[in-house]
């Protein structure tokens, strides 16, 4: 028996490349779409997006979301639906499937691909019970045809009539949509279509149309238990005793059955306690890069034998280019390591330590889902939280070394923020005690916590746990990821859903991605025979 040449199924994370080429064999004369909103689609939703893949290779891709029809029955345009692109408005209490991206290579478009992804999307309409599927289908022709219609509507009326062809259209239609109006401005950058696109809508036969009726969030659990490390800066004899004390706290964390412990900011800054005299700024930061090779290593296998995923801190780091960067190292229980540079150092550690600021921020794979980690100063930046969370973050970790209580509760306050904006869990650990003859230890302040949004499913006063002052402790707290998606939709308010895409949104710089493909704004015509 001979193995099946294509199979339709649900996208996962490593798809995300294949994905990504799909969508430049495509659509090879526009900007490709960055990475990071290819990651947001499938965190978001990942029930909603689905890949054809023939003979190995990845084919076809949709894109779709949960939605309530007082949006997505009403005008709007492609960004303000979508969160950008990023797929962060989906709605799990939503009763239509919004379609936002398809994309089929046209190498294989006789395969019939385009109708096989809509078929999946119609199927999880029906299986979910939901009033059908909505979406702005693009007009390819009416450039061509503009001259000889009365606008868009009367050009859709003669594609319907069958005195003009459209390919898209006619290709929805033949897949049960029907047209109820027109979306002016939906992508401005769609120059066959003039920037609008067709409203389309298939209705679910299955359900009663007349019932208004949301759905609703299950309660569940999905539960994850977070220790956080508020870590004495004491001396050491040498790098086996630093790394002892480390698998301490890992090995508690680990007994307790915790998923993640997280360690301070600058915590291997008493690995130059064990030096015979104390050195320079410079000098310190370059013998503490030299211990990099087997941070790494022994923060991996900590990861692996305890069964834990570690977020290391951070440690300065000498990168490729020579400049020293501020790096938290990530050691997931799988085996793998990732890495996240601090973006802002401070002004005290440009100068004294000459660390530069990164250039990347993503979120990290992880099996309890998409995390973030955001260094210190990073906390008070609000875009970098916004844009993690875009891209599926639910947990978002904030190492910290601070050495006064104003220092601390900038980061304390900033991190509050982001949770209740953001709607997610923020995690904070810091180093307390002194460290003489060490720089930048002199004295450290810290109340290691872990931060929650402030509605009913949470904490009354949006803390799940916290450390006692200034003292070493493992602070370890259960939080529900469930809980989020419940705010999310059904919250008191809801931060993430009511923003006002058609008024502000970020745009990030080419080079604000972790990805070594382009970036830029979403591909003009990124709808494939199909739309939606």
């Amino acid at each position: 028996m001979s193995k099946a040449r294509l199979e339709i199924r649900q996208a996962a994370p490593s798809d995300i490349a294949a994905i990504g080429a799909l969508v430049r064999r495509v659509y090879d004369e526009f900007a490709p779409y960055p990475r990071r909103k290819l990651v947001g689609q499938l965190n978001n939703y990942p029930e909603g997006c689905f890949v054809a893949i023939l003979d190995g290779t990845v084919v076809g891709y949709c894109a779709t979301m949960r939605i309530g029809g007082e949006k997505a029955l009403k005008p709007h345009s492609w960004s303000e639906i979508t969160g950008d692109g990023y797929g962060s408005r989906h709605d799990p209490t939503g009763n239509w499937l919004y379609g936002y991206e398809m994309c089929v290579d046209p190498k294989v478009r006789g395969t019939r691909i385009g109708r096989r992804l809509y078929e999946e999307r119609r199927k999880l309409a029906e299986r979910l019970e939901l009033k059908g599927i909505v979406f702005g289908g693009r007009m390819p022709n009416l450039k061509k045809n503009w001259r000889r219609v009365k606008g868009f509507q009367d050009y859709v009326d003669q594609v319907v009539a069958g005195k003009l062809h459209d390919p898209v259209i006619r290709f929805q239609l033949a897949n049960g949509f029907e047209p109820i109006g027109i979306l002016e401005d939906y992508l401005p950058d769609d120059v066959q279509s003039r920037a609008a696109s067709v409203h389309m809508v298939w209705r679910n036969p299955f359900v009663d149309q007349e019932d208004d009726a949301r759905h609703k969030v299950p309660r569940g659990v999905e539960g994850v238990r977070i220790a956080t490390c508020q870590m004495q800066a004491r001396a050491v004899k040498d790098y086996e005793e630093f790394i002892g004390q480390v698998q301490y706290f890992v090995d508690v964390a680990s007994n307790y059955e915790s998923d993640f412990i997280l360690f301070p900011e600058l915590f291997t800054l008493m690995l130059l306690s064990a030096e015979e005299e104390e050195l320079s700024p410079i000098e310190a930061i370059e013998c503490l890069s030299n211990y990099t090779p087997r941070i790494r290593q022994s923060l991996s296998d900590m990861a692996l034998k305890f069964n834990i995923n570690i977020i290391g801190g951070s440690h300065p780091t000498r990168m490729a280019d020579g400049d020293i960067h501020n790096v938290a190292m990530v050691c997931l229980r799988d085996g793998s390591v990732h890495e996240q540079e601090k973006i802002h150092p401070t002004p005290n550690e440009a100068y004294w330590w000459n660390i530069k600021g990164g250039d990347s921020i993503d979120v990290i794979q992880t099996d309890c889902g998409p995390i973030g980690v955001q260094i210190c100063y990073d906390s008070e930046f609000p875009e970098l939280t916004r844009r993690l969370v875009d891209e599926g973050a639910r947990i978002i970790f904030v190492p910290f070394c601070t050495d006064s209580r104003q220092g601390y509760l900038r980061v304390r306050y900033c991190s509050a923020a982001r949770a209740i904006e953001n709607q997610c869990f923020v995690v904070l650990s810091g180093n307390v005690g002194n460290l003489p003859n060490v720089a930048n230890m002199d004295i450290q302040y810290a109340q290691s916590c872990i931060l929650t949004p402030c509605d009913f499913p949470f904490a009354r006063d949006g803390i799940a746990a916290e450390a006692t002052e200034n003292v070493e402790t493992l602070t370890i707290s259960d939080v529900n990821l469930a809980d989020l998606s419940w705010a999310r939709a059904e919250g008191t308010v809801r931060n993430l859903a009511d923003r006002r895409f058609d008024l502000y949104r970020i745009e990030w710089a080419d080079n604000a991605s972790g990805s070594t493909e382009p970036d830029g704004p979403p591909p003009v015509r990124q709808h494939g025979p199909g739309g939606g």
